[in-house]
């Protein structure tokens, strides 16, 4: 009987603990959502295919360290309000710098040049813990159990890796996905801005995730490719224009 009462518990358990990992994983993917497009931003600095997807791998490794640094060190952290100034003072100046940046050719703004692969990984590795300091409290909420918040985080990592390299490519495909991903890392950082300030004035989630949904709708509005694809349809009938005066002459 004793035998059956255990088994049952650890079932409730095992069923427990997945459900709270779950929560922690769907958490970690949507909050990810701005932090892998800012991630992808950084990474293009590089300009280089092959260097992007290196960075993104180093520096996700040592992103994660410092993740699971933060999560240990978690209690000590939250005394003191100057990590989370200095969080959000980061990833405003990255938005600042990003939006007073020089435009390209298409009148659009970019994020930081890298003239080698460890000149990004820093970066990448520093904005991903800025964007931790706001989500391990949620983490820390959901579970007291640090052996679930470390799994759930670190299949946040990989998650977080897949959705950069993702962005990286829509990036390229759609105009405003950029300032749109910019704009929700101002979200962020004003949000961690208004903890330190003053923790009763943070708005719910809800409202964050709301706020980036709607601005990264507006971000994959537009695909640069219908500009493209009208220029070669505008250049195709020039040629058959000309091909046309060149039979009649």
């Amino acid at each position: 009987m004793l035998d059956h009462i255990f088994d049952f518990l650890h079932f409730n358990f095992s069923v427990e603990a997945a459900v709270v990992l779950l929560i922690l994983v769907l958490l970690e993917a949507v909050l990810s959502a701005d932090n892998a497009i800012a991630l992808a931003a950084i990474a293009q600095g590089l300009e280089d295919k092959k260097l992007e997807r290196q960075a993104l791998n180093i520096g996700l490794v040592v992103a994660y360290v410092l993740r699971i640094t933060l999560l240990l060190t978690a209690t000590w952290v939250q005394k003191f309000w100057q990590f989370e100034f200095l969080g959000a003072a980061y990833l405003l100046w990255l938005v600042f710098e990003h939006f007073t940046s020089d435009e390209d050719e298409d009148n659009q703004h970019h994020g930081p040049r890298f003239n080698s692969l460890w000149q990004a990984i820093p970066v990448i590795a520093f904005t991903d813990l800025a964007f931790s300091l706001d989500s391990v409290t949620t983490a820390i909420a959901v579970s007291q159990e640090t052996w679930l918040v470390i799994t759930g985080t670190t299949i946040g990592v990989f998650t977080l890796r897949f959705m950069a390299g993702l962005f990286i490519r829509w990036l390229d495909e759609y105009k405003h996905l950029e300032d749109a991903g910019y704009i929700t890392v101002a979200f962020v950082g004003l949000r961690l801005l208004v903890k330190v300030v003053n923790d009763a004035l943070v708005p719910p989630q809800w409202v964050m995730i709301a706020a980036i949904c709607i601005v990264l709708t507006w971000g994959f509005s537009k695909r640069t490719v219908e500009k493209s694809t009208v220029v070669l349809e505008v250049e195709k009938e020039k040629e058959m224009e000309m091909e046309k005066e060149g039979v009649g002459s």
